[in-house]
């Protein structure tokens, strides 16, 4: 749990935006602008400069007055608050269609995240193979064993949304300490478990209902 320079528990609005802003100082510095302000943080994150200000008074002194903030330092300070300063082994579970374009995006490239193992049950035809990338996948009846040498603490759920429940109990049983949810099911489970859910369908329709919105304004215009 991270908390602020308050003691308090970070609010949820924040903790969703902290990958935003390392992805932002990690291309500043790439970009080789060694210093910057809330003003061009905000207007890369697409919100106003007093909540970028807001978010960073919560961890302390981020930036000096009449300064700004040193990228370098920041993009250093949000690797380390995201985890993202060690290698993270992650284990795949469901190789359909979604599964296997999860295998192929490349979180490697941009960050010290992989997927080193996959699973599916036994009807799947790539149970028992090896991805191109190397990464093997097995028979869900397996992970109890495997896992415990593969230094791994965190799943991606990628099956249909009846077996969801099933798969993170198993995931739990075998250890697994945090769950990316692809399938819109809310998952029951103990409260040392941190679960995060990604519903393509619901972030679909929240994009179409913006959409139409954005079309009755301006047709009242």
């Amino acid at each position: 749990m991270v908390v602020t320079k308050f003691n308090e528990v970070l609010p949820k609005a924040t903790a969703k935006r902290l990958p935003q802003y390392y992805r932002i100082f990690k291309q500043f510095v790439s970009d080789k602008v060694d210093r910057t302000n809330s003003q061009a943080i905000a207007a890369k994150l697409g919100v106003d400069s007093a909540t970028v200000r807001r978010d960073f008074s919560l961890f302390g002194e981020l930036g000096r007055r009449g300064y700004g903030y040193d990228t370098t330092a920041l993009r250093d300070f949000f690797s380390d608050l995201l985890g993202d300063s060690a290698d993270t082994n992650i284990a795949l579970i469901g190789v359909g269609n979604l599964g296997r374009a999860l295998i192929n995006y490349r979180f490697h490239d941009r960050n010290k995240m992989r997927i080193t193992q996959a699973y599916d049950v036994a009807g799947n035809p790539l149970v028992g193979t090896t991805t191109d990338d190397g990464i093997p996948v097995y028979n869900i009846s397996d992970i109890k064993k495997n896992l415990p040498d593969a230094d791994i603490e965190t799943a991606i759920i990628s099956v249909q949304s009846d077996k969801a429940q099933e798969v993170a109990d198993i995931l739990i049983d075998a250890g697994i300490k945090g769950i990316l949810n692809f399938t819109p099911r809310r998952l029951e489970v103990p409260d040392e478990i941190t679960v995060q859910s990604v519903d393509l369908t619901s972030e679909l329709q929240t994009l179409l209902f913006f959409m139409n919105d954005k079309k009755e304004i301006a047709k009242r215009k």
